[in-house]
């Protein structure tokens, strides 16, 4: 997985996560979206309205007190803590 920052303000981030498919991009979001400052987290994989981009780009917006780079590295935890617990249930059941 490759990262490039298209955008970076205090509260405001848009970033390329290369090698990404929708699977990938709505868990990411979703947990951004549960988590606490964020008031928006979307992504966008549509090449024609972005000027031939072909990654996705996510874009996050945060509360003033909120830096967007943190809220990305709790979505992130966030989406961690969510997999070992899917594994976890995943291998309880086996």
């Amino acid at each position: 997985m490759e990262l490039r920052v298209i955008d970076k303000e205090e509260t405001e981030l848009a970033l390329e996560i290369a090698g990404e498919d929708h699977t990938f991009m709505n868990v990411l979001k979703g947990a951004l979206l549960e988590t606490e400052g964020v008031t928006a987290a979307t992504y966008d994989v549509n090449p024609e309205q972005s000027g031939g981009q072909t990654e996705p780009v996510l874009t996050i917006k945060t509360e003033a007190d909120v830096d967007a780079l943190d809220a990305l590295e709790d979505g992130a935890d966030r989406v961690i803590g969510k997999s070992e617990g899917l594994r976890d249930a995943y291998e309880a059941a086996a």
